[in-house]
């Protein structure tokens, strides 16, 4: 374990924590925006880097697409940067057209965390967002959490608490790359879900909730991202896992042949966002010179649903005081099996 000084952002600083599992998995995380910066992994052919990151500060401040940041108040999509809660409207900070994305132009993948305890092998993070922010109600305290483990397992836990009722959704947003490849559409994905919540032109959900099957969502079985499109579906859309929340179970698999690196993603949310990075085009280099462009780096992001605050029949995203919004996933590394197409 190890801490350095990463670059200093309106006279604050931010550090870097490196983090080893006794067999072999390393991270590298940064208070700003509590970001996985890398994540390397013990592979069938070696030490295999699966994350998006960048090598500088300036770098993630100018250019960064939430690469590996945790984001919220609300992730994802609030539509018209407006709710209604207990009778009262409250309008955000919109930063996407007339919504709000992933908690506005200053949420909290944007921000300075404070680096609370670190170890060998874990961090906590934590933040302040005080009442008003971005629009939200309420002072809001939240925590991130990273511990590695073996075998080869990221564990991330985020809580919050508040002191005014108010929308919470925290997530991490990860851009993966198990290969190095120019691109993920070889990857072969699985998501555990039956149903999305379809969306409209700007990416809002309509409020339906839509069977994937005999549709270009249907992951329901592992297959090649890009298999049977050439890549060319825009992947942006929330998946409605089949457990429905509550206590960790799977949402989701990715495999990559070439690299024969695999991974379990576990988590105690309800949705699960699957982006396939049709938009990624980064001015800059990446981690040692690496080019990333058009779909060379995939999201699945834990989550409660988007929008959330604006339809009932959703899964509860409120926090009231006295309670505490309690999210953990888990990335579960593995080499990828004979059944799975290796």
């Amino acid at each position: 374990m190890s801490v350095r000084l990463f670059g200093t952002l309106e006279g604050r600083d931010v550090h870097e924590v490196s983090l080893r599992s006794p067999d072999g998995l390393e991270a590298r995380i940064i208070s700003w925006g509590a970001v996985i910066r890398d994540l390397v992994v013990p592979g069938p052919g070696g030490r295999q880097r699966v994350v998006l990151g960048y090598e500088t500060l300036e770098h993630y401040v100018e250019h960064s697409p939430y690469f590996g940041a945790v984001v919220g108040r609300y992730a994802n999509r609030i539509g018209g940067a407006r709710f209604t809660l207990d009778g009262e409207t409250h309008r955000l900070v919109p930063n996407e057209g007339p919504n709000q994305l992933h908690g506005g132009p200053q949420g909290f993948g944007q921000r300075v965390w404070t680096l609370l305890h670190h170890d060998e092998g874990s961090a906590v993070l934590g933040l302040v967002s005080e009442d008003g922010d971005m629009g939200y109600p309420g002072r809001l305290v939240a925590t991130c959490s990273y511990t590695l483990s073996a075998p080869a397992t990221l564990r991330i836990t985020l809580e919050a608490t508040c002191d005014q009722a108010t929308p919470v959704n925290l997530t991490t947003h990860s851009y993966f790359n198990f290969d190095g490849g120019p691109d993920i559409c070889a990857h072969a994905l699985r998501i555990e879900a039956d149903h999305i919540t379809p969306v409209d032109d700007a990416l809002i959900p309509t409020g339906a909730i839509t069977p994937v099957a005999q549709t270009a969502f249907d992951f329901r079985a592992l297959r090649p991202i890009g298999a049977p499109d050439g890549c060319t579906t825009r992947y942006d859309h929330n998946f409605v896992l089949r457990h429905g929340g509550g206590p960790l179970a799977p949402a989701a698999t990715l495999a990559s042949a070439r690299s024969g690196v695999a991974m379990d993603l576990w988590t105690t949310e309800p949705g699960l966002q699957f982006y396939g990075g049709h938009l990624l085009d980064s001015p800059v280099p990446g981690l040692e010179g690496a080019r990333y462009a058009i779909h060379g780096g995939l999201c699945l992001e834990p989550q409660r649903f988007p929008d959330g605050p604006n339809h009932g029949h959703f899964p509860r995203s409120i926090l009231r005081p006295g309670e505490l919004s309690r999210q953990v996933s888990e990335l579960r590394f593995r080499p990828m099996r004979e059944d799975e197409g290796a």
